[in-house]
Parts: structure tokens; sequence; C-alpha cells
């Protein structure tokens, strides 16, 4: 940037903190969006209004900086993309069983996407297509705009399960990425003591998963995780054994590491709260085959206190809209395994 005026400056400094790009491609925007408002500063400097007003006034008219580098990864091509996608599992007794039928999804660059929907929807096997851990049956399964044809470095997962090691240490563990991509060892572990601080387990370096609790565990794998800056992070029902408490400092933790890092996000839950409280969008997955029902958008402020925004006046109406979709598919699935059953 060029601008020497603090008022377009700051303004820029925000816009560029919230643009998940990469460098060349905020720099491009930034340009852009510094030429608008400099020529439409100058339009009200010249009927003779002052500079900072005049810059200030041209800034209220481009946007709110958020809602601005929102629209902006809108308009490019999505970072991840299901077209039409079917999925297919050979059950022991020798048949196909569909899990997902027809589904049609688009998470864009840097957008917090929650998925829910009733047991055995297809909402796991989603996060398994999109990973390269899963091939589709039918359709096609985009990362960054290339078929996913096998596991990719750019994404990251969560699994409800800890995938932590259980005979490394929190340091090793955590060290694991960088040193299975050639980083030397000094180097892996400076990175690792890094962000075993920024999840908040600075001096339990040397601990073993068996002697941490469960939130600190799950401090651990998402520092395994982040730790290898995948562009997409795929999060499987990761907080859903934790005390109440605990999943509540976990969910604020990880807004603020991705507020940080920037990265797409699907995450997958059965809590509708959770979900609400987290995400840019909600996406509504039918009872099984499962296919998209509903996309709802979240416009509630970021940052986001999970503990708190759920007392906005928003929250209540959003809620109410995506239930009254999910309620009719949880009913449904709960009659199939009451059949079954009997």
């Amino acid at each position: 940037m060029t601008v020497t005026t603090p008022v377009l400056r700051d303004y820029l400094a925000k816009l560029e903190s919230e643009l998940p790009f990469g460098k060349k491609e905020k720099r491009e925007i930034l340009l852009e969006a510094e030429d608008h408002l400099i020529e439409d500063a100058a339009r009200d400097e010249a009927k003779g209004m002052g500079v900072d007003e005049a810059e200030r006034r041209a800034t209220r008219r481009f946007g709110d900086p958020q809602v601005l580098a929102r629209r902006f990864a809108e308009e490019r091509a999505p970072a991840i993309e299901l077209r039409g996608v079917t999925k297919r599992f050979l059950t022991p007794a020798g048949t196909a069983y569909t899990a997902l039928r027809d589904l049609n999804l688009s998470v864009h660059v840097g957008e917090f996407c929650a998925i829910v929907g009733p047991t055995g929807c297809g909402k796991s096997t989603t996060l398994a297509l999109i990973s390269g851990l899963e091939p589709p049956s039918e359709g096609e399964v985009l990362v960054d705009a290339e078929p996913v044809t096998g596991v990719s470095k750019a994404v990251g997962y969560v699994f409800q399960v800890d995938a932590v090691f259980p005979w490394k240490n929190v340091l090793d563990n955590v060290a694991t990425g960088p040193r299975l991509r050639g980083v030397e060892r000094s180097e892996a572990n400076r990175l690792a003591r890094d962000w075993i601080s920024r999840v908040g387990l600075a001096g339990f370096e040397r601990y073993y998963p068996h002697q941490l609790s469960g939130g600190m565990r799950k401090r651990a794998a998402l520092a395994q995780t982040l730790i290898n800056e995948p562009r997409i992070l795929l999060m499987d029902e990761p907080f859903s054994a934790l005390d109440v408490q605990t999943r509540t400092l976990m969910e604020n933790e990880l807004l603020q590491l991705w507020s940080a890092t920037r990265s797409s996000v699907v995450f997958v839950t059965h809590d509708l709260e959770e979900a609400i409280s987290l995400a840019d969008r909600v996406v509504v997955i039918t009872a099984g085959p499962g296919t998209v029902k509903g996309v709802y958008h979240v416009d509630l402020p970021r940052p986001r206190n999970v503990s708190e925004i759920r007392f906005h006046p928003e929250f209540a109406r959003i809620y109410q809209e995506i239930w009254n979709d999910l309620r009719d598919e949880v009913l449904v699935s709960y009659e199939r395994s009451k059949r079954v059953g009997s």
C-alpha cells in the first residue's frame, strides 16, 4: 500500500487483516480498493470538504471491512466444491448402501461452514470425500478448483477421537507434521513449541497423552493439525466428548485460531447451537441418503464469544429457522431406527 493518510491507511489495514487470501491476491485487492477510495474522497475534496472527513465518508460508502472481505471471498472460486456427489458403500451382505445422493455443496475461501443433520445422514462421509480418504461413486469433489484424487497436504483433519500418538509426548506429537515434511528437528520443535503455546499448553511439552485431560488432548490435536498450515480444515464433532465448560473454552479457542489462520473450515456437529455459534453458514443434510436440504447464513457479529453470542437477539431467530428444517429430518431418522430395532 502507498497510502500515507491515517484514515485510509487504518481502513486498508483492517481490510487486509480480514482478507482470507495469499499476499499476491491481497495486494491486488488492496490496490484496487485504494484507487477507488482516493478517487471517491477526491470528489468530496473538490467540493471543499476537508481531507480527513472526505476520506471517512469514502470508507463508509465503500463498506465494512469484514463484510467486504466475505464478499471478495464469495466472488472467487470456492475453496471446496461437491457437484452432484453420490457415495455408495458395499455392505457385509453384498448389497449397496447409499450414504449420499446428488449432494451439491460449496465452501468459500476463509469461510467457516457447519454441517448438521441426523445420525447416519452422511456428514462424516462428506468430510472423507473432501479429504480424499474416500472417492465419490458419482459426481465431482474439487479443492481449490482441482479434482480430489487423493489425500492433499492442503487439508487438515481433526477427528472425533483424538488422533495423537500415545507413545509420543506433546512436543513430539505436534512436531510430527513438519518432521514428515522434511523439516529439521530443531526447526520442527521450534514451530511445535510456538503452536503448543498458542493452544495454551505451554509447560506440558513433555507430557504424554494419558497424562492429559480430554480438553488438553484436544488442544494438542488442534496444534498437531494447525502446525501444518492447512488451507482446508475438516472437523468431525471434535468437541462432542468434552464436558460443557471445556467444550465452550475449546470452541472459543478454535475461533481465535481460525481468525488468525483463515482456513476454510467444514465443521460437522449434531449440536445446532454449536453450529450457529461458530459458523458463517449452516448446511442442513437430510436423513440418509443425505443431500443438502437447506443452507442458512449466520449474520452474527465477529469476533464471537460462544457463551455470549447465544444471547444475541438474532440467535434465537436463526436457531428456530434452521430447526424447523432439521426437526423433520431428525424425526425421519428416529422412526427408521425404531423400525430397524423392532
